[in-house]
C-alpha cells in the first residue's frame, strides 16, 4: 500500500543562471537537503521523493538519508520530470516542491494539499501572495495571477495583472498592486499523468507558463493565499542572501555556522 500524499522535488544539476543548484552549499549542507527536510516536516505529506536526472544529485541525497529516483534527461519541466516518477507511485495527491527554496515554509505545502484535501474534484492548487511593490509588479520574471471570487484562477501572467488605471499614481487604495503566483502545486496523481500528455497550448507558448495549458484545457486551478512567497534561490546573488540570512540567525544563537 503506498502513500496517500507524496511530495516530489524535481532536481536538475544544470540551470542556465545557476550551474549545480542543488548542490551548492547553505549552511554546510546541499541546498537540495534543506528543502527535502523541511518538506519532511509537513504533517500532510506521507513520502519526499527527488527526482533527478543526474547521479550526482541522487548520491547526494542518498548521501543524507533521502529518496531519489532517477528520471530520463530529456524532460522539458519539472512537471514532467515528477509525472514520470508519479505514474509508478501508489498516491492520491502528488505535491511539486521547487528545489530552489532552501528556506521553504512548510504552512504553504501544508495549505495547498489541504485546498485539494477539501475538494475531491480538484484537480489542482497553487499558491498567491499579495504584491505591494511596484517594481514587482511590473518584474516579468515575478508571474502574476488573477482569481475569481471563489479562488480559481482566471490567469497567470509575466504582465502586470490587473492594470490600474483609477489613481493618479496607478495605485491600488489598499496597497496590493495585485498578487504573485507561487510556484507550489498540488494534483490529484491521476490529473499529473493526464496534463503531461497534454499538448502545449498557444497562451503556454507565449507566457512560459506550463499552467496556462491546464487553464486552455479546461481544468481549474484553486489559489489558496500565503503571506508570503517565501526565499527562492535562483542566481549568484540569491544564494549569497541566503548563506547571509543562515550566517546572521547562527550569529544571533550563537553557534558555529558553514559556507
Amino acid at each position: 500500500m503506498g502513500s496517500r500524499v507524496v511530495a516530489i522535488i524535481p532536481a536538475r544539476f544544470e540551470s542556465t543562471r545557476l550551474p549545480g543548484k542543488p548542490l551548492l552549499l547553505i549552511d554546510g549542507k546541499p541546498m537540495i537537503q534543506h528543502v527535502y527536510e523541511r518538506t519532511r516536516t509537513v504533517a500532510r505529506i506521507d513520502r519526499v521523493l527527488v527526482a533527478t536526472d543526474d547521479a550526482r544529485v541522487a548520491a547526494a541525497v542518498r548521501g543524507f538519508g533521502g529518496e531519489a529516483v532517477m528520471t530520463s534527461p530529456t524532460h522539458q519541466s519539472g512537471t514532467d520530470r515528477i509525472a514520470e516518477v508519479a505514474a509508478d507511485l501508489d498516491a492520491d495527491v502528488v505535491v511539486n516542491v521547487q528545489g530552489d527554496l532552501p528556506f521553504l515554509e512548510t504552512p504553504m505545502v501544508d495549505a495547498t494539499v489541504a485546498i485539494i484535501d477539501a475538494d475531491p474534484a480538484l484537480p489542482m492548487a497553487t499558491l498567491k501572495t499579495p504584491i505591494y511593490d511596484q517594481q514587482e509588479m511590473t518584474n516579468p520574471n515575478v508571474v502574476k495571477v488573477v482569481t475569481d471570487r471563489d479562488g480559481y484562477a482566471l490567469y497567470f501572467s509575466r504582465s502586470p495583472l490587473p492594470h490600474w488605471r483609477g489613481p493618479a499614481d496607478g495605485s491600488p487604495a489598499d496597497g496590493v498592486f495585485g498578487y504573485r503566483h507561487v510556484g507550489l502545486y498540488a494534483y490529484r496523481r491521476d490529473f499529473l499523468l493526464t496534463f503531461a500528455r497534454l499538448a502545449p497550448t498557444p497562451l503556454e507558448q507565449a507566457e512560459k507558463l506550463e499552467q496556462l495549458r491546464a487553464l486552455e484545457w479546461g481544468f481549474r486551478i484553486q489559489v489558496a493565499q500565503t503571506p508570503s512567497a517565501g526565499v527562492e534561490v535562483d542566481t549568484p546573488q540569491d544564494l549569497e542572501r541566503a548563506r547571509a540570512m543562515v550566517a546572521g540567525e547562527a550569529d544571533k544563537r550563537g553557534v558555529a555556522h558553514g559556507d
